[in-house]
């Protein structure tokens, strides 16, 4: 599976979930669930990328976890956490296997394995936030839009990503002109190739110098709660 955490399922696991997965392709921006919303579905990516973010009153969006291959969108919702605390965005397109929330909760309650693999995920998707919230009271801009580009880019397993501005500045909860200045500096410097919504990571190892401590304490969490990311 392109999904690493289908990947690590034992066959009897995956055999009791298969009939419940549908691989889907996602457009760029599609909202998979609203805030304070019952989710219905809980979603594996396998290509697409997605953001969980947090909506103010005042229509302003900022990325609380980032979700790839590497993980589920929405599992607490068959652990019984019917409730979505946060919107799910799908940041880059491609697909995403839709499973539905009895079917995993069925298989679950079968299987201790499995039940234990969806407790450890929350725990690194929790730790994410955790992250992003001292991440965004402390790290300078600068380090912290290399840390997100960094993870998109391991999410994704593309150098290429396609971002306006706009979007980078409401996932790090910036003005955009902060993003324009950051990004600018970036490209004189060689770390990437900015232009008409697309970014180019020229140089990765640079630009994780360049990143706050958080990409790799992200990274070092979801290593010693669900293994190594391949």
């Amino acid at each position: 599976m392109k999904n690493l955490l289908l990947s690590q399922l034992s066959p009897d696991d995956f055999k009791r979930l298969e009939p419940y997965l549908k691989i889907t392709p996602f457009k760029q921006h599609s909202v998979l669930f609203e805030a304070e919303q019952e989710i219905k579905h809980v979603y594996f990516p396998a290509g697409g990328v997605v953001s969980l973010v947090v909506t103010l009153e005042s229509g302003e969006m900022v990325e609380a976890a980032m979700v790839g291959a590497d993980g589920i969108v929405g599992a607490s919702a068959a652990l019984d956490g019917r409730i979505s605390l946060s919107r799910g965005i799908v940041q880059l397109p491609g697909d995403i296997i839709v499973c539905s929330i009895e079917g995993l909760k069925s298989a679950a309650s079968q299987s201790p394995k499995l039940l234990s693999l969806l407790i450890r995920h929350e725990q690194t998707v929790y730790s994410q936030a955790q992250q992003s919230a001292a991440c965004f009271a402390i790290h300078h801009i600068q380090a912290r839009l290399c840390r997100w580009l960094l993870r998109a880019r391991d999410l994704s397993g593309s150098d290429t990503l396609i971002f306006t501005q706009e979007y980078l500045a409401e996932m790090l909860g910036v003005r955009r002109t902060s993003v324009t200045v950051v990004a600018h500096t970036l490209q004189s410097a060689g770390l990437i190739k900015y232009a008409r919504g697309r970014i180019q990571i020229l140089d990765a190892e640079a630009l994780q110098d360049g990143a706050c401590e958080c990409y790799g304490t992200v990274k070092r969490h979801y290593d010693r709660l669900l293994g190594p990311a391949k």
